[in-house]
């Protein structure tokens, strides 16, 4: 007979093996009184949408030094919040986590909402955010479900409906999981779970405090769980990128993107849409001005969410100055790395400038 998994069985694990996140309240904090600051948990938590902790440590940091406060982050600057987001990908989340600082500046007295629906009604924050703020910063009882928890329950309960038809019922079985006492703390502990025992390759279940409990360990399917759909095959876009020099200094021609849509704000060279009949050869008569284009040996290659994009980089070096376009600048060498570049766009500087 399979045993019950047990909330307290987990936190008892949790208490002693919490990972050390620089945005966490350990255990021992958090029983000797200290809480969580709503705007550090927020913080986090919109940083580590599809992206790694590892990758989010340093920019949660400096965005801390930067803004320590909400009301900080309402008042800075646009292009200095994308800026500073560079390179963290998925850029919208940049542009949301100002427009939801503004709002709960303005409309909240700077202070978070502590409800699930309250927090959904803030930009950028949807189902998942909206459970992990109120249970995490104000142990509300909520039941917070990332790609960590959808593992942890697929595997606990068997679940072996494919991925995402199997969200509602992996939702159901960590809500019937979460207990009233400490449910952030639970919450944290599920993921921490996932992130260093259920993990999606070779789980570590003979150290796992809920192995009894699994039933895909007994059945012996743990591994091969959650299933997921099949994946569509991606699309692939392409366009030119021009990467234009300035001979005096070396400093690159660069232009601001649209504010909506794909990486809108953010900084780019000058280029030519991206499309899935872009046709490379004639990407030097596409070029923003007459120029000596001389073409890269290799496309810049990047994956986004719904497609893969190559671009044909072209470079010119420009001995006489240039009238600049509207939204368009010169940045030197030492300005560059401070740019609102993503990562596709350093990736073609690093091309035309190697």
């Amino acid at each position: 007979m399979i045993a019950l998994p047990s909330a307290a069985d987990l936190l008892d694990w949790y208490d002693r093996h919490a990972r050390d996140l620089p945005w966490r309240i350990a255990p021992d904090d958090r029983r000797a009184g200290i809480v969580p600051d709503p705007y550090h948990v927020w913080l986090s938590e919109i940083m580590l949408q599809q992206t790694t902790v590892a990758a989010v440590r340093d920019y949660y940091r400096a965005f801390l030094a930067r803004w320590p406060n909400v009301e900080a982050l309402a008042a800075a600057d646009l292009d200095d919040v994308l800026r500073a987001w560079a390179g963290l990908g998925y850029y919208s989340r940049a542009r949301n986590l100002k427009a939801c600082a503004e709002m709960v500046a303005r409309d909240h007295g700077g202070r978070f909402p502590d409800s699930e629906d309250a927090l959904r009604a803030l930009p950028g924050i949807g189902a998942y955010t909206a459970a992990a703020i109120a249970a995490i910063a104000f142990d509300a009882r909520a039941a917070v479900v990332d790609g960590n928890v959808e593992r942890v329950m697929a595997r606990l309960f068997r679940i072996e409906t494919p991925l995402p038809d199997a969200k509602p019922e992996i939702r159901a079985a960590m809500d019937r999981l979460t207990p009233a006492d400490r449910p952030g703390d639970f919450a944290q502990a599920v993921m921490d779970l996932g992130a260093t025992l259920c993990t999606p390759r070779r789980p570590a279940c003979a150290l796992c405090p809920w192995s009894q409990a699994c039933a895909g360990r007994h059945a012996g399917v743990a591994e091969t769980l959650p299933l997921k759909a099949p994946k569509k095959a991606k699309p692939t876009r392409r366009g030119a990128a021009f990467v234009a020099r300035r001979s005096a200094d070396g400093a690159i021609l660069l232009r601001k993107r649209p504010a909506k849509g794909l990486l809108g704000g953010m900084a780019e060279v000058p280029g030519t849409p991206w499309s899935e009949t872009f046709d490379p050869s004639s990407a030097a008569g596409l070029a923003p001005f007459p120029a000596g284009w001389r073409v890269q040996p290799a496309p810049v290659r990047h994956i986004f969410t719904h497609f893969h994009l190559e671009l044909s980089v072209l470079v010119a070096d420009l001995a006489e100055p240039l009238p600049l376009p509207d939204a368009h600048w010169w940045s030197a060498p030492g300005e560059l790395a401070g740019e609102a570049l993503p990562t596709v766009m350093r990736k073609v500087v690093a091309a035309g400038t190697g």
